[in-house]
Parts: structure tokens; C-alpha cells; sequence
């Protein structure tokens, strides 16, 4: 009896493994599909458990995207800094990190939102979104310092960038996929040093950013 019962929670814990993997695959494929913010009972129904299941093992909505999608943005976002850092010319490195970055956008609506700061709080997710602004600031000051970048410019105003993307990215993908392309030329053209005329106000502090992110739900 007694090694049956050994057995018998060895299928349990196996079990559980699985269901928990199955989750984790549901769950990138459907936030990835309809980003952050999609049905619980959508990743639930892909990974063939019940909704309380995912409460069980994570406890909430943000505990399984912290589970699901930290390290995949990390690694992409971390990727698209390293090249444009390894770029000779500093305004074509700085011009290829943000094309990059709007492409994991149209890529994944996970990203889409992790890149607009369109997601639930999360401590994971925070500290990846700083790292890539950090990131996003030594790209800029390296364009800057060549004078290739428009000296006024500042790191904060790349979410204006991003912001506009995921609105087009969401709004555009069916009957204009490419229509973001378009938009961005028209900034990286607007950012350039050469001809810049004085902006009509500063730019946003981080202080101002983070209250704005709160505002209106993000991290």
C-alpha cells in the first residue's frame, strides 16, 4: 500500500509539471496573440485546464506574466540594444534600435504592450522596462555625441514613439500592416540634428513618465 501511494503522488506531481508547462506555453502564445491583457479563460482553454488552475499555481493574472514574459522581452530587447551599441555609425545604430524595437511590437502584442508600458505592474516587468530605458538612453547619447541626434532629444520621448506604434500596431495590422513603417520615417526624419527647429516644450521627466504609466494602468 504504501508504494502505491509513492506512485500515486508521483502521478500527481507529474501531472501538476504538465499542467503547469501547458500553461506556460497557452499563456505565451496568447498573450503574444492578444497581448497582456487577454482572457484568462483563453490561456486556460489553449492549455485544456480550468481558469482556477492558473490562479492555483500563480496566484493571478500578474504572477503568470511574470512567469511567462520577463525573460523573453529581456532577451529581445537586450538583442536590439546590443546591435545598435555594436553599430559603427552611431545614428544608423540609434535609426536601427528603434525600428527594432517597433518591429518586436508588431511581432508580438505581448511586447507591444511590455514596449508601450501597456501592462498590469509587475516587479519583474518593471525592472526590464528600466533596463531597456537605460539602454534606450546610451543608444541616444551616442547619436548625440556624434551630433547626428538631435541635441533636445531625450530618452523619455522614445515612448511617444512606441505609444503611437501600438495604437497603429492595434489599429492598422488587417488593412495596413506596413503603416507604421511610414509613421516612423517621418519621426527618425524628425530627429534628425540637421535642419531641427527648437521644440515647443521640454520633454518629459522619468518622475512625469512614471505618474503617466500609472495613470493609465501600466507598470
Amino acid at each position: 500500500m504504501e508504494g502505491a501511494a509513492v506512485g500515486e503522488a508521483r502521478t500527481v506531481r507529474a501531472d501538476a509539471r504538465r499542467n503547469i508547462e501547458k500553461l506556460l506555453c497557452a499563456a505565451a502564445e496568447v498573450f503574444g496573440e492578444r497581448g497582456l491583457h487577454a482572457p484568462l479563460d483563453a490561456i486556460a482553454q489553449r492549455a485544456g485546464v480550468s481558469t482556477g488552475t492558473i490562479y492555483h499555481r500563480f496566484g493571478s493574472r500578474e504572477g503568470l506574466i511574470d512567469a511567462v514574459v520577463p525573460q523573453y522581452a529581456e532577451e529581445r530587447l537586450d538583442a536590439a540594444a546590443g546591435r545598435a551599441l555594436a553599430c559603427a555609425d552611431p545614428w544608423e545604430g540609434f535609426a536601427q534600435y528603434v525600428e527594432r524595437v517597433c518591429e518586436l511590437q508588431v511581432q508580438n502584442l505581448a511586447l507591444n504592450d511590455v514596449i508601450s508600458r501597456n501592462h498590469p505592474g509587475t516587479a519583474r516587468l518593471a525592472e526590464v522596462c528600466h533596463r531597456s530605458q537605460e539602454q534606450a538612453r546610451r543608444i541616444a547619447e551616442r547619436a548625440q555625441a556624434d551630433g547626428s541626434l538631435r541635441a533636445d532629444f531625450a530618452a523619455e520621448d522614445l515612448l511617444f514613439v512606441f505609444w503611437s506604434t501600438a495604437m497603429l500596431v492595434r489599429f492598422t495590422a488587417e488593412d495596413a500592416p506596413d503603416a507604421w513603417r511610414r509613421s516612423l520615417a517621418f519621426t527618425l526624419d524628425g530627429l534628425r540634428s540637421e535642419g531641427a527647429r527648437p521644440l515647443p516644450t521640454a520633454a518629459l521627466t522619468p518622475e512625469q513618465v512614471e505618474r503617466v504609466m500609472q495613470s493609465r494602468g501600466g507598470a
